[in-house]
């Protein structure tokens, strides 16, 4: 059973999601403050974490990036009601996995919930599946119908960041940011040419799509 820590210092919310989740198959684990927090996770093991903003003493951003610096990867999604895009700029930095604003929809939460703990398990596994094709991350490989394709490592990174996200739309600045880093001078264009590579490997693949979003990015969707 997956064990997940609610850090929530309004006691109402923190009780609903812990209801919610424990509902739903998972062992929640409900801490007010962030003191609190970091003492169960000294002593039980925990898989992932949901945790507010707002909260006296230390906030929700110094409390992830204090796990982050720590060395603790579990997957954290961030229920706030800061919305702006700077305050989830600075969640992101911080280490935040996935970021929700309130009021949420507790179903979508543990949709939420669900889909980062696979990721994780894939992260661990070093492996990534959609569908029937495999991506092995350690050697670049993608497996597929019987075949196998060592790719370049920004074609194999690009192509592992739309699977993991099905659905979810790139922008070329975010593809950029993340693969080839943001201080990085070259220019955003590239990423058309990788997706077009990939597009081209790819054509015949009966599991996914890569599709271009006009005037927004790209995003991987599953072929009916």
């Amino acid at each position: 059973m997956f064990k997940v820590l609610v850090l929530e210092d309004d006691i109402e919310l923190q009780q609903l999601y812990c209801r919610v989740l424990s509902r739903n198959g998972y062992l929640p684990f409900g801490a007010a403050f962030a003191k609190e927090a970091f003492s169960i996770m000294e002593h039980d093991h925990i898989d992932l974490v949901i945790t507010d903003v707002m909260m006296p003493g230390i906030d929700g951003f110094e409390f992830v990036k204090t796990l982050r610096d720590g060395g603790n990867t579990a997957p954290i999604l961030m229920i706030t009601a800061k919305d702006s895009f700077r305050d989830k700029q600075i969640g992101f930095m911080s280490g935040v996995d996935d970021y929700m604003v309130k009021p949420v929809d507790v179903n979508e939460m543990v949709l939420r919930v669900g889909a980062l703990l696979r990721r994780a398990k894939s992260v661990s596994e070093r492996k990534q599946a959609f569908g029937k094709t495999v991506l092995e991350y350690d050697t670049l490989t993608v497996y597929s119908d019987g075949t196998e394709i060592t790719l370049p490592q920004k074609e194999f990174m690009l192509l592992y960041k739309l699977l993991s996200y099905p659905n979810k739309i790139f922008t070329r600045q975010q593809i950029m940011d993340d693969i080839w880093g943001p201080d990085s001078y070259t220019d955003a264009h590239t990423v058309d040419v990788h997706i077009n590579r990939l597009r081209d490997r790819f054509r015949d693949n009966r599991d996914f799509e890569i599709v271009t979003v006009r005037g927004l990015g790209y995003k991987a969707v599953r072929k009916q």
